[in-house]
């Protein structure tokens, strides 16, 4: 069974999905994929990673970085899962690009090369937002594209971070929206 919420941050409502295992969804109000994958059968009841979940974001909104995650439990494609796990290893204030994630995938599959919109694809469908920090990722040209969550949320998100944005910029046209 899948357990659903609402969770109120500076940036605006928060929907968040979780089932046994752990947190399967975090969407922004009015994001791009908002609850795309969310079965029909879900309840309206705070459980225990849920609420896990509440206390990681009340001290993400704070400024500092949380020390544990709660239970994730992302649901998509094996190629998504491996992206979703470099992800997780983006530190905190840090940022990098799809070309890098596609350089370190290619790598682990001894392949010559992989799609950095492949990556894309992958890092804009991940359904738990800012615990799995998609928002740390970049164009390789500082460009702030493809968060679901809107280009005023990741710019947002990055600041709060402390992120080095000197280099960084929104797109006037192309995949920022």
């Amino acid at each position: 069974m899948v357990y659903t919420c609402r969770y109120m941050s500076p940036l605006g409502g928060i929907f968040l999905a979780a089932d046994d295992i752990g947190l399967t969804g975090l969407w922004f109000d009015g994001e791009k994929y908002f609850a795309e994958n969310l079965p029909t059968e879900h309840i309206e009841r705070e459980t225990p990673i849920l609420t896990a979940t509440k206390r990681w974001l009340d001290v993400y909104f704070t400024g500092k970085e949380p020390d544990v995650l709660p239970p994730l439990h992302p649901i998509g494609s094996a190629f998504r899962q491996e992206v979703w796990q470099i992800l997780l290893q983006i530190p905190y204030g840090k940022t990098t690009t799809y070309g890098e994630i596609a350089r370190q995938i290619a790598k682990k599959r001894r392949l010559i090369r992989m799609s950095a919109q492949a990556v894309g694809g992958a890092v804009g469908h991940n359904e738990i937002s800012i615990l799995i920090p998609c928002h740390r990722v970049v164009g390789t040209n500082g460009s702030l594209t493809g968060y679901a969550g809107g280009m005023e949320k990741k710019v947002r998100l990055l600041q709060l971070e402390h992120a080095d944005m000197h280099r960084l910029f929104v797109p006037t046209t192309g995949t920022a929206f």
